[in-house]
């Protein structure tokens, strides 16, 4: 089991804020493409930041939105569509929005719409 399957969504989440701040995005289109990927509401992905929940918890209670299987590219020199756990695909998926929003790619296309 890997690490990051036990490490709360909340103490990754100002690095993924962050990164796309850093490129001139915002912390709202963050929210907004894991509230896409994941079913929840920003209110309910509140309640997961403050209270801590592992990323094991965290997309356990998902509902991953049908399209994510769209989700494709490489992350971290690991493909995407390639990765076997699906935890840690999912996982992936998270990282891989977030890294298309810090390029500048339009909320539309990240959110595969």
């Amino acid at each position: 089991m890997s690490r990051i399957f036990t490490t709360s969504v909340a103490s990754v989440y100002p690095h993924y804020a962050a990164k796309a701040e850093k490129k001139g995005r915002t912390e709202a289109e963050v929210r907004e493409a894991m509230c896409w990927l994941t079913g929840f509401t920003d209110a309910q992905l509140q309640q997961h930041l403050d209270e801590g929940t592992t990323f094991e918890d965290f997309f356990a209670a998902a509902d991953l939105n049908p399209n994510a299987e769209l989700i494709t590219g490489v992350v971290c020199g690991v493909r995407v569509e390639s990765v076997e756990d699906p935890l840690m695909q999912k996982i992936r998926y998270l990282d891989k929005l977030v890294d298309e929003i810090a390029r500048g790619k339009a909320m539309d296309k990240v959110l595969r719409s």
